[in-house]
């Protein structure tokens, strides 16, 4: 079959800092349909952005701002348009983009993507769409309205034509009442969506590598 998806023009820029500089909740909807684009070793791995999570202030208990101002957490009250990346399990990077209005500290959580056919592997959770696309903790703090860093987020190649759900965010029981907030949004035609109900697509055995569970 023709993969006929529209396809990342080299002429793209990024998103500037004044998408990011708006409330958390609507960065989160606004960037689906967002192309995720690494640059790496003369590659370019991209993505249609199908899930998100917000992480909303210092009251949200789901949220790492929630514990004051931490070394880890600090990147979350800086700049609008930062990545905010960290470690969990001690095997599974997240990448998430600070995204904030009149709050304290925010981030979005990229949770799937829908690869193009540069993605090394499954793209369907927040700790394998960083390994496909080759993002660590090194991109910590780096700016991504800017291609410098190699980084960055591209806007939708096409306007949306389907309706965003929303849901309660994954694997923050922990958060009491806050667990049950409707933050999480996805865009439920896609076969990428992380959701364990949700179909997930046939890869090639060679693009799968093995990986231990993750949130």
């Amino acid at each position: 079959m023709i993969d006929r998806r529209p396809r990342l023009d080299h002429e793209a820029v990024p998103l500037g800092r004044e998408f990011y500089a708006r409330p958390t909740l609507d960065v989160a909807r606004d960037l689906l349909g967002c192309q995720l684009v690494h640059d790496v070793d003369g590659q370019r791995r991209c993505g249609r952005i199908v899930e998100t999570e917000a992480y909303v202030d210092i009251d949200d208990l789901a949220s790492h701002a929630s514990k004051g101002r931490t070394a880890r957490a600090d990147v979350m009250y800086g700049a609008p348009g930062h990545a905010y990346v960290y470690l969990i399990y001690g095997m599974h990077h997240c990448f998430n983009v600070v995204a904030r209005d009149t709050e304290l500290a925010g981030a979005v959580l990229i949770r799937a993507l829908e690869p193009d056919d540069a993605a090394l592997g499954r793209t369907d959770g927040p700790g394998r769409l960083c390994r496909a696309l080759g993002i660590d903790r090194r991109h910590n703090r780096l700016d991504l309205t800017t291609t410098a860093g190699g980084l960055w987020i591209a806007p939708p190649l096409a306007p949306l034509a389907e309706p965003i759900e929303a849901s309660a965010r994954i694997g923050v029981d922990y958060a009491g009442e806050w667990a049950a907030r409707p933050w999480r949004f996805f865009l439920p035609s896609s076969a990428w969506v992380s959701a364990r109900q949700r179909r997930r697509p046939a890869l090639p055995e060679a693009r799968l590598p093995t990986l231990p569970p993750e949130a």
